[in-house]
């Protein structure tokens, strides 16, 4: 979702595609990389280093989908180059990790186009078709929530035990593992298959976008145009994957067989990763050469022992919403405690100002994550389309793609001619942003006057349209917001709170998804018009208090912009 720039002796992120990053080192610096590389949501580029930056940095998604931040470091080591070779001005091995990540992204939009409608069908038909749904858009919040707070957890393993290349081929291979367990047609071992694929992600997705960092010099001019190509490819996965997963082979054969897709696209991408791994040379390798196989089987140990609690959290939705919440307070609580206690109320008042932008974008989310579950309900039940209703699934990454570069070309114009808007208007024009999305739903559905009716697919597409442009507003500039706001010490754990957001913000989206999604029979369209009101009531209301108070906000960020 952005691009880093040096400012002063820490990088910042100025808007392009969406996705999320990481880079190579131990502290927070680069707890801070791999944090980004999570959402997939979103997916970004990245500008060149100045000289003299001596480590290669990197960039994220999905991200739900991210972006990357890094303070310098001195003890950092020198930049070695991969192995020589171009292909159209960049160097090989990132064409090799275009491929590996447009397939990971494949499997992860493929099964997440089917995934809410899968749960209500297969597993909670015998209920009424509102609870169905209400219950699958619980499970499936609960599932986007672990996803985004586990990557924190692989980037660290990578960094200080196994390395890149092997965190990446043992979260790939559990995930394709997970997507294959998701054709058993048992509630039971679906949430194990789910649980396996939220611990393989964490090691997966934090640590390849690190790998692109390191392809590249820190003032080599290329990086910028590396990172577009490489999130290019992010989104190009989940614009295709529901058309193959869904459209083409889900509404064909069966949802089942939709994940079997996927999890072929998932192993593909291990295949490009290891076929090719010589393009890349040195970048990854492990910590610990001699030790890497008992190392390995370590960390695999590890996973296994994760995935009953992952499972038990999936399956008692209702605790991953307290322990995301508890570890948000202590956040908060840590970071105005350790201001308060080393006496700098500047950094006391930027402290205040980054928690009520985590709130704005915790709101954001829940509003807009109703994309994989609500609406996807009311895509295949109220949406009239010349096409199976898991395309829509590829709305956003195919709307990131077109207006990602319109966004990062217009900003820095913007800046120019003074009329760039501060972070907490961008904020609140994403939270406005997405209430016009809804409320475009909302007045299609309250002109529908027989309830048997059904809305325009276009409706729907305007509304994904809007929606990405309010992320485009949000999620691009939260990490420079970040990395410039917390103090040096804790930007890694400031990383870590930005990401705990996103969780805690699709865990919300799933308990508005089971509401919006909970009414049955002729009453099931008044239940979505309701709640995507109240949806779009917030967002104004929320936006237009962001708006207001943005100028006291900007004086408690003391001049970071």
């Amino acid at each position: 979702m952005s691009a880093v720039a040096r400012v002063g002796e820490r990088l910042e992120i100025k808007c392009v595609p969406p996705a999320c990053v990481r880079g190579t080192g131990a502290s927070a610096s680069n707890l801070s990389e791999r944090i980004s590389q999570a959402r997939d949501p979103l997916k970004v580029g990245v500008s060149a280093a100045p000289p003299g930056y001596t480590r290669a940095a990197s960039a994220p998604r999905d991200c739900n989908p991210e972006t990357h931040v890094q303070t310098n470091s001195a003890a950092a080591p020198p930049f070695i180059p991969p192995p020589p070779g171009e292909y159209l001005s960049h160097p090989r091995g990132l064409w090799m990790l275009f491929g590996a990540e447009f397939w990971e992204r494949f499997a992860y939009y493929g099964m997440r186009a089917l995934l809410a409608v899968y749960v209500a069908t297969a597993f909670f038909g015998m209920l009424p078709e509102g609870e169905a749904r209400a219950k699958a858009s619980l499970t499936y919040g609960a599932y986007t929530a672990l996803i985004y707070a586990t990557g924190i957890f692989g980037g660290t393993v990578a960094d200080r035990y196994l390395g890149y290349r092997h965190a990446i081929l043992l979260g790939g291979a559990l995930m394709a593992a997970g997507l294959f367990l998701l054709l058993v047609p048992d509630l039971t071992w679906f949430l194990l298959g789910l649980a396996v694929i939220v611990v393989g992600n964490g090691l997966f997705k934090p640590n390849i976008s690190a790998m692109v960092g390191q392809l590249y010099a820190p003032d080599d001019v290329r990086r910028d145009s590396g990172f577009t190509i490489f999130y290019m490819g992010i989104n190009a996965g989940g614009a295709l994957a529901p058309l193959i997963c869904g459209t083409l082979i889900g509404a064909r054969f069966g949802y089942q067989w939709g994940f079997f897709t996927a999890g072929l696209g998932m192993i593909l991408g291990l295949v490009v990763f290891q076929w090719r791994r010589h393009l890349i040379g040195h970048i990854g390798a492990p910590l610990a050469p001699p030790e890497w196989p008992r190392r390995v089987l370590t960390v695999l140990a590890g996973c296994l022992t994760a995935v009953p609690v992952v499972y038990l959290l999936l399956s008692r939705a209702s605790l991953v919403g307290y322990i995301l919440l508890a570890l948000f307070v202590a956040l908060a609580v840590y970071f105005v405690w350790s201001a308060v206690r080393s006496g700098d109320q500047v950094q006391l008042h930027r402290y205040v100002a980054m928690l009520l932008l985590f709130l704005a974008k915790i709101l954001f989310w829940g509003m807009f994550e109703q994309a994989g579950s609500s609406l996807n309900f009311f895509a295949r039940d109220h949406v009239e389309s010349p096409f199976d209703f898991t395309l829509f699934q590829s709305a956003n990454p195919f709307f990131i793609l077109l207006l990602a570069p319109v966004f990062a070309w217009a900003w820095p114009r913007l800046e120019q001619a003074g009329r760039n808007p501060s972070i907490p208007r961008k904020f609140a024009l994403a939270l406005i942003l997405v209430a016009c999305g809804f409320t475009v739903l909302v007045m299609a559905i309250r002109g529908i006057d027989d309830p048997a009716a059904k809305v325009g697919w276009g409706v729907l597409a305007v509304t994904y349209l809007l929606n990405t442009m309010g992320e485009l507003c949000l999620s691009p500039i939260g990490l420079s917001m970040v990395s410039k706001l917390a103090a040096p010490k804790d930007t890694g754990l400031a990383m870590g709170a930005w990401f705990m957001c996103t969780a805690i913000g699709n865990y919300s989206a799933g308990l508005i998804a089971a509401v919006a999604a909970g009414g049955s029979g002729a009453g099931g369209l008044a239940q979505y018009a309701a709640t995507y009101t109240q949806i779009a009531i917030g967002g104004f209301v929320l936006g237009a208090a962001f708006l207001l108070f943005a100028p006291f906000i900007n004086r408690l960020m003391h001049g970071v912009r």
